[in-house]
């Protein structure tokens, strides 16, 4: 066999074993990235690169990045030469340039300070947006985002991967505990520079805690329990929602659930899978996996936790912050 022969053959074969595209991945879209500085960066590009059946593709990144930040600024240069160099990743140089070349866009940069700011031309350029946690580095510009969101009709979310965890549905919807008590998530508490203590790595855990508790939350209370930090919300039906530190070599699940009659907990690792499985399909339809009021919620959580730890511990009503 001819050796073009025998490529074309070989090229049959490997489509015949090709994944089926969704029902969902109905056009072929250009990603775009604004912000290097994370690990996600290359590791979305990836997921996308080993999933040609929902027809999206990363085509071009803005580096952007925060100077006085050196989570950002020592890994700006690092992550954006990965995508160049393995994945043929353009590199461009601002938002405007990134617009012209891509149908939907993913935040990418680690500071949620300027998440408002690179936001903004996305949104009113009407391209669909996935901002990677944390939201904002404010509750204010948080709520901001969402309002832009609205105003300008622009589809967009921002969530956490720990919320889609395989085995969170199966907890959300019949743990099989009885009466649902108290649930708890955990996650380590890494802290960063401008941003409230659980924006950075708090969330992780708190998306995971809301994924199955849904929204309700009344007041939180923060407090240092066995060496751990513990924020302590009251949800308006009774329930205890829990965000607990994951502790240096401590095993906890992402999620465990109290009843009346016993209780459960989440299995298996977390990864970027889900999430990025789900930004693609929202790219594809524009119907966010999250809806934006939760996504609210949980930086009210969030915001009221702060103000507890910052008055020792004291409960702090989320009508609080809602002012």
């Amino acid at each position: 066999m001819k050796t073009s022969a025998f490529l074309f053959a070989l090229a049959v074969a490997s489509a015949a074993f090709a994944a089926e595209p969704p029902q969902w991945a109905t056009k072929d879209l250009r990603a775009g990235i604004i912000g290097t500085d994370t690990s996600h960066v290359p590791a979305f590009t990836a997921l996308f690169r080993s999933h040609p059946e929902w027809r999206i593709k990363v085509v071009a990144a803005f580096k952007a990045g925060s100077p006085d930040l050196p989570t950002s600024a020592n890994r700006l240069e690092g992550f954006a030469a990965t995508i160049h160099d393995k994945y043929g990743v353009e590199l461009v140089g601002g938002i405007a340039e990134l617009l012209e070349k891509v149908d939907v866009v993913l935040l990418e940069s680690v500071d949620g300070r300027p998440h408002l700011a690179q936001a903004t031309p996305v949104l009113k350029a009407g391209k669909r947006l996935f901002i990677d946690k944390p939201l904002a580095a404010s509750l204010d510009d948080a709520r901001r985002i969402v309002e832009l969101a609205k105003q300008t009709g622009t589809p967009m979310f921002s969530s956490s991967s720990a919320r889609f965890q395989p085995d969170l549905p199966r907890l959300r919807k019949n743990p099989g505990v009885g009466k649902v008590l108290k649930v708890q998530g955990a996650s380590p508490l890494n802290k960063i520079a401008h941003h409230p203590d659980l924006f950075f790595y708090g969330i992780h855990g708190i998306e995971a805690l809301y994924a199955v508790m849904g929204t309700g939350c009344v007041s939180v209370s923060r407090k240092i329990e066995g060496g751990a930090d513990v924020t302590t919300g009251k949800w308006q039906d009774g329930r205890l929602g829990v965000y607990r530190e994951l502790l240096k070599n401590e095993r906890l699940p992402a999620v465990r659930v109290w009843g009346t009659a016993g209780t459960a907990e989440s299995t298996g690792a977390d990864d970027y899978a889900g999430l990025v499985l789900a930004i693609a399909e929202f790219f594809q339809t524009g119907r966010p996996p999250v809806d934006a009021a939760e996504t609210i919620e949980i930086f009210e959580f969030m915001t009221a936790a702060q103000l507890s730890s910052d008055r020792g511990g004291a409960e702090v009503p989320l009508a609080e912050v809602r002012k």
